[in-house]
């Protein structure tokens, strides 16, 4: 079983590269990152909110520009930790495709090498090198595809929160 999948896998891997196995950390970066907003949002956020609500409401004034500030500094905490880890997301997803373009780079330099070694344009031998230069590439701009529909999603949902937020916290008595 094990060896079912771990074989076409390090295959994979070969043919692209040690270039690929950056690309693979960096894939693998970005979506703990993603599954640890998830998590937030599933697991802590709510908690956070009822707690903030909890203390506006138990105030006895809300109207005072006293208020509104604490009003708006419970808003400020809880966007920031809504808005946490999205910018080094949304750095993943940008370096995702320039790290396949390096895997470009270093396989058509391996293509170069070889025909600059046999003087000639051998199929066979520049298959690695065109692997290691097109693989990387296609992996970099998937990982990256799959970075934009996740932080598109969190976005999203951040976005929406935010206001449902400020429409918990009223100014009415």
């Amino acid at each position: 079983m094990f060896g079912e999948v771990y074989e076409p896998v390090y295959l994979f891997m070969e043919r692209g590269g040690d270039v690929l196995y950056a690309i693979f950390g960096l894939i693998f970066i970005l979506w703990l990152l993603v599954l640890e907003r998830a998590g937030f949002f599933l697991f802590s956020y709510r908690a956070q909110v009822a707690a903030a609500v909890k203390e506006w409401e138990s105030r006895s004034e809300r109207r005072s520009w006293a208020a509104h500030q604490i009003r708006q500094d419970l808003i400020s905490g809880l966007t920031l930790d809504l808005t946490a880890n999205m910018s080094t997301i949304k750095m993943l997803i940008g370096l995702a495709p320039l790290f396949g373009l390096l895997g470009t780079v270093t396989g058509m330099i391996e293509v170069f090498d070889v025909m600059a070694f046999l003087g000639n344009g051998s199929p066979k031998a520049m298959a690695s090198g065109i692997s290691k230069a097109t693989i990387p590439t296609m992996a970099g701009m998937v990982g990256a595809l799959t970075g934009v529909f996740a932080q598109s999603l969190l976005d999203r949902y951040i976005k929406r929160q935010k206001i449902h937020l400020e429409d918990q916290l009223t100014f009415d008595h």
